[in-house]
């Protein structure tokens, strides 16, 4: 009988892994044609708008833009089997490089994001479930709403205003405060991290005040997701007749909101909080460049209005990845956790 579970979830495992390979293929094959239609010509932003036609020429026979676009391609899926994604016009360094460099930012972002948003979102859709109609379930909903409705970069701007501006009670825009730039080794590239490891607590306590802003305002486009979706998994859930029967024998109402119906409910959550922690780190673009936050958001951001095409497509690339990879992660874990989709 084990040995039977066992074939299902390897064979169930199997399944979700072999559909990587296609799924990274489309995306690649989407960001390749997305860069060759966008109107801005990368040769121009390498040469200059008044570089010679000779000059236009040579880089673009080096580039291989000169070839069809199907021996383009081919070029370009090379040059991603050796992790070369291009050279950026901006930095002047390997996007590889400049990626490496900048994603454990927005990670770090992203991360302290989704924490907040678990321990407020995912508390509050239960108990708003068990009280249904209650002023608390009111408020969970209205705040859901506002969370998604609100645009990041308006939210972004209103707490600056009001935390930074107004009442003076949490840093502006940076990642640390200028005494402590460059102070701190660079470890992992999470500066809240980095700064713990070194002992260095005085740049701790700068790069935290720094983080919480940021890391609010993407938490809160993330709670609303989260408890509204957590509020639906338990309604459905507290109306099944297990609930009841278990009401019925006297179990006490904790045990069976947080054991019986959250219990049941865990498994769907894995794939809600997998795809919104996903959609952190795509979406941290507003949040990076309202406080000037030195992630991958803004990187993309200023490659985009330098027309710095390989840094664009590079990061847009590797941000897809991330999305796909945790959306595949999400489904393992669903098929492992729960036997009736296997």
């Amino acid at each position: 009988m084990s040995w039977g579970r066992g074939a299902r979830r390897l064979r169930a495992l199997s399944a979700g892994a072999a559909s990587i390979p296609v799924t990274l293929f489309g995306l690649i094959l989407v960001t390749f044609f997305i860069g060759r239609v966008m109107p801005i010509d990368p040769v121009v932003a390498i040469a200059g708008d008044h570089a010679p036609p000779s000059v236009v020429a040579h880089i673009r026979q080096e580039l291989g833009l000169d070839k069809p676009l199907p021996v383009q391609f081919l070029i370009y899926l090379r040059r991603l089997a050796a992790g070369n994604l291009g050279h950026s016009v901006m930095t002047s360094h390997a996007v590889t490089s400049d990626i490496l460099h900048f994603f454990p930012r927005t990670f770090e972002l992203a991360t302290a994001a989704i924490i907040l948003a678990v321990l407020v979102g995912v508390p509050a859709g239960v108990l708003a479930a068990a009280r249904p109609g209650s002023r608390f379930d009111h408020l969970v909903r209205v705040v859901s709403l506002s969370g998604q409705s609100i645009p990041v970069f308006v939210l972004g701007l209103l707490f600056l205003l009001v935390l930074y501006v107004k009442l003076g009670w949490l840093p502006g825009s940076g990642q640390i405060g200028v005494a402590y730039e460059g102070i701190v080794p660079r470890i992992t590239g999470m500066l809240v991290v980095d700064a713990a490891l070194s002992g260095n607590w005085g740049a701790f306590q700068s790069a935290f005040a720094h983080l919480i802003q940021p890391a609010l305002v993407l938490a809160l486009y993330s709670l609303a997701y989260i408890t509204r979706m957590t509020r639906a998994f338990m309604l459905d859930a507290l109306g099944s007749e297990y609930i009841i029967t278990a009401r019925a024998k006297g179990v006490p109402e904790r045990l069976v909101l947080w054991r019986h119906a959250f219990g049941n409910i865990s498994v769907g959550l894995v794939t809600v909080l997998a795809l919104a922690y996903a959609s952190l780190l795509e979406g941290a673009v507003l949040t990076e460049t309202v406080f000037s936050w030195p992630g991958l958001g803004l990187y993309l951001t200023t490659s985009l209005l330098n027309a710095d095409m390989s840094a664009v497509l590079g990061a847009t690339l590797v941000i897809g990845c991330v999305y796909v990879g945790l959306n595949l992660l999400a489904d393992l874990a669903y098929r492992l956790l729960d036997p009736r989709v296997q």
